[in-house]
């Protein structure tokens, strides 16, 4: 095992599986959050915050989730590392530009970048929502009382326009950076003739766009309506 994970093709295949694993969980985070602005009540995204983190299942996955981050984040820096002591000489600009599309020869900047955003918005939701509960209002769904987790995220929205600006520019590196990593995933794990290339890169294209639009909305509608 040891010896598989030191190897190169080793070391890319937990960046493709635990890339796999966070594309489906960008997918289900998404979806989760378009809630908000599906019913200003609030009563649609409480709900599903709820069910988030009283359900069995999704609490047992969560240190799975955490442990995806980590290698996907630890390993992109061990591959960065000695793909520089590999090559300490790099290729010149036009070379490089002419070989490969501008995500991937900065997708170390911009998963760099993505890790930043992340762990704000983990300082500033999930660590509110999981370990400070008691800060948070309460509300009540259909009889059931829960925290207003509603409250706590459109609020940050609706008071804070460079937060919004922040978010926006995170959804944009995002998506970036899948739509170079989606297909890349996939390519890594032998799905790379050229058919199947031309549909990956294509789907991972609309997938990305989906990304960036979808988060990017989501602070745009607070600041607007509100």
């Amino acid at each position: 095992m040891s010896k598989f994970v030191n190897a190169s093709i080793g070391r890319k295949f937990l960046m493709s599986i635990s890339g796999l694993f966070l594309i489906l969980f960008i997918a289900v985070h998404l979806t989760v959050n378009l809630l908000l602005i599906f019913d200003d009540s609030g009563d649609l995204y409480n709900n599903a915050a709820h069910f988030m983190v009283t359900n069995p299942f999704i609490r047992t996955m969560e240190p799975i989730l955490g442990l995806g981050f980590l290698i996907h984040i630890i390993w992109s820096f061990i591959l960065e590392y000695r793909y520089l002591n590999a090559r300490p000489i790099r290729y010149s600009k036009r070379k490089s530009g002419a070989n490969s599309s501008w995500e991937s020869r900065n997708m170390f900047v911009l998963g760099a970048l993505v890790l930043v955003f992340l762990i704000i918005h983990i300082i500033d939701f999930y660590w509110v929502i999981r370990f400070r509960p008691e800060v948070m209002e309460s509300a009540t769904v259909s009889g059931l009382e829960m925290e207003d987790t509603y409250t706590l995220v459109a609020n940050l929205f609706k008071t804070s326009i460079i937060y919004d600006i922040f978010y926006v520019i995170g959804a944009v590196l995002l998506g970036f950076h899948l739509s170079h990593g989606f297909w890349s995933a996939f390519q890594t794990l032998g799905m790379n003739n050229k058919n199947w290339m031309k549909r990956l890169q294509s789907v991972g294209m609309v997938y990305a766009l989906i990304v960036a639009v979808g988060f990017s909305v989501i602070p745009l509608y607070f600041l607007i309506k509100f």
